[in-house]
């Protein structure tokens, strides 16, 4: 039984694998692979893009997805042991993660961190504690990484720039937002890019911008295993300079994680990191991506993520085929082909 956690513990041979699957189910999307499966979708926040997409994949395969939301449409759940359940918590994960996995033949979850203490949320309780004790393969639909929404952008990647993307220059830029924000899409941004054996330059305003030394450390090693690099500066002009690609996410600084009111007033003196036409214009006709949803004139301007140069639709799009890909992959007998 295997797990889809984060793409770390994938191979690239094994995510190439992924991505021609999912290029075949987008040229024709309705196919019975799944025809009698199941698939629980476990919500502890919202959702658009992954509800939706993982919903009707499950659905163009044939099979069948169900929806919780614990704590609303379902029983919110105890992750401690040892801990006198006499507070909200009405069901623990050691009885949720083996019943659903008695009903239904896959389990995915999307639980973010709880921004209370980074050393805390590092651990990715949550979603490690369902694939400890589930039966069934379990996938992240996002927790303090975002392997999903990986797919999709490497899919988006090799649609526009072909399936070699060693030597291509790929920024990962820390975007101005009001509040402080998740590091998961940047931490996977960070990870995909460079098992994909990009030149990446993950550019944020200082230092405390840095993203956890586990996700810089697993790019490095991409980067060295790849053929890519992985190179950190503050410097606006040098990182976009001949870019083929700009990726924009904003992120909390991780040394005020949870304390968000102390970190904004250095947050607030970076709004011009705003990705813009100026920027662009010192790129290689960079291609410019984003995760959605997108505060537009406050990460980028209209002009930018409205150009035929953006791939923020077709990504977002791509998260469809990749999924279903994934649970077609995740589902199929060990040995049997694609």
């Amino acid at each position: 039984m295997r797990h889809f956690i984060t793409t770390q513990d994938w191979s690239r041979a094994e995510i190439e694998a992924l991505l021609s699957d999912a290029r075949a189910l987008k040229s024709e999307p309705w196919q019975p692979l799944l025809r009698g499966k199941s698939i629980a979708l476990v919500f502890f926040n919202n959702s658009l893009r992954t509800r939706t997409s993982f919903e009707l994949g499950m659905q163009q395969l044939g099979g069948h997805a169900i929806v919780l939301e614990p704590g609303k449409s379902a029983w919110p759940l105890e992750f401690e042991f040892g801990t006198a359940m006499d507070g909200r918590a009405e069901e623990h994960i050691a009885e949720a993660a083996r019943v659903l996995s008695r009903y239904c033949d896959l389990l995915a979850v999307r639980a973010f961190p709880e921004f209370v203490d980074w050393s805390l949320d590092r651990k990715d309780r949550v979603i490690r504690a369902f694939a400890e004790y589930a039966t069934v393969p379990v996938i992240n639909m996002e927790t303090i990484t975002h392997p999903c929404q990986e797919l999709a952008h490497a899919m988006t990647l090799q649609e526009r720039l072909g399936t070699d993307l060693r030597g291509r220059k790929y920024v990962l830029t820390w975007t101005y937002h009001p509040k402080g924000l998740n590091t998961a899409v940047a931490n996977s941004a960070l990870l995909i890019a460079t098992k994909l054996g990009m030149d990446v330059t993950l550019l944020c305003p200082e230092p405390a911008f840095i993203l956890d030394e586990r996700y810089i450390d697993g790019a490095r090693q991409n980067a060295r295993e790849h053929g890519g690099s992985l190179a950190i500066s503050h410097d606006i002009e040098r990182s976009y300079e001949g870019a083929d690609v700009v990726y924009a996410k904003s992120w909390g600084a991780l040394p005020y994680f949870g304390r968000w009111e102390q970190e904004k007033p250095i947050r607030d003196r970076y709004k011009h990191f705003i990705v813009d036409e100026a920027k662009m214009a010192r790129t290689n006709n960079a291609l410019f991506g984003h995760c959605l949803p997108c505060r537009r004139n406050v990460k980028v301007t209209d002009a930018v993520i409205d150009s035929p140069r953006s791939m923020v639709i077709d990504e977002a799009e791509n998260r469809l085929h990749v999924q279903k890909s994934l649970m077609h992959h995740l589902l199929k007998p060990p040995g049997a082909a694609t």
